[in-house]
C-alpha cells in the first residue's frame, strides 16, 4: 500500500500547477487589470500554424507558442512565420518527453538546444518555459532556478476536462466561463485532430473582449503582478 501512495503523491507533485520545488512558477497572474494571455502548445505543425496565425492577424492578438524544438527542426518557416508575425515563442523542450525522472545533462540540452531553434526563427525576445503536460519533479526545476528561468503554467485549459466534448462551442463555453483577470489560457490547436480548438480561437477572443479582456503575451503578463 505504502509504495502505490507514494508514487501517487510523487505524480501529484510532478503534475502540480501552482507548487514546484525550485524556482518560479506562475499558473496565473494576481492583478485586477482585465487582461489575459492566450497560449498554444506544442508544433509547429502545417495542420494549424497557418489557420491560428490568420485568426490572430485578424483579431490582432499577439499569443505566445510554446514551440517543441523537433517540430521547429520539421518545420522551420512555420516557426519563422509565428516569429515574424509579432507573437511570443516559448520553449516546450526538444522530444516533448516528460520532464520527471530525468538527468541534468537531460534537462540542460532539451532546454539548450530548443533556445537555439527559437533563435534561429529570428525571435529575439524573452524565452519564457513551459514543461511538456505540465509534468516536472527535481531535476528541471532545479535547472531552470539555477538559468533564472520560470516555468509558466495555466489555470484555464479545455482539452483536459472529460467533461468537456470536442465541439469549438464547448471548449470556448468551457474557456470564457473560467477566466479571470490574469489568466494563462491554455489550447492546443497544432495538430490535425484538434481542429475544433482551432474553431473556438476566433470565438473565445470575440467574447472574452466583449467583457473588456485584452490580451498579451505571458512575458507582458508576468509583469503586472505576482503570480497567483
Amino acid at each position: 500500500m505504502a509504495l502505490p501512495l507514494a508514487a501517487f503523491g510523487v505524480w501529484q507533485v510532478a503534475s502540480a500547477r501552482s507548487f514546484q520545488f525550485f524556482g518560479g512558477l506562475t499558473r496565473a497572474v494576481a492583478t485586477d487589470e482585465k487582461v489575459v494571455a492566450l497560449t498554444f502548445d506544442d508544433g509547429p505543425d502545417p495542420a494549424g500554424a497557418a489557420e491560428l496565425l490568420a485568426v490572430l492577424a485578424e483579431r490582432r492578438v499577439s499569443a505566445t507558442f510554446y514551440l517543441i524544438g523537433r517540430d521547429i527542426e520539421e518545420n522551420p518557416s512555420l516557426a519563422r512565420d509565428i516569429a515574424s508575425a509579432g507573437h511570443e515563442i516559448g520553449n516546450h523542450t526538444y522530444s516533448h518527453e516528460r520532464m520527471v525522472f530525468i538527468s541534468p545533462g537531460f534537462a540542460a540540452e532539451e532546454v539548450e538546444r530548443t533556445d537555439r531553434l527559437i533563435r534561429d526563427t529570428g525571435y529575439t525576445g524573452d524565452i519564457t518555459f513551459r514543461p511538456p503536460n505540465g509534468k516536472k519533479l527535481l531535476v528541471l526545476p532545479h535547472y531552470l532556478s539555477a538559468h533564472d528561468r520560470k516555468t509558466v503554467m495555466w489555470d484555464v485549459e479545455p482539452n483536459s476536462f472529460p467533461e468537456v466534448d470536442r465541439s469549438a462551442e464547448a471548449i470556448t463555453d468551457h474557456t470564457v466561463a473560467r477566466v479571470r483577470p490574469g489568466s494563462i489560457i491554455l489550447l492546443h490547436g497544432m495538430y490535425p485532430d484538434h481542429e475544433e480548438t482551432r474553431k473556438a480561437v476566433g470565438p473565445i477572443i470575440d467574447r472574452l473582449r466583449a467583457q473588456g479582456y485584452r490580451f498579451t503575451t505571458v512575458s507582458e503578463l508576468l509583469t503586472l503582478g505576482p503570480a497567483r
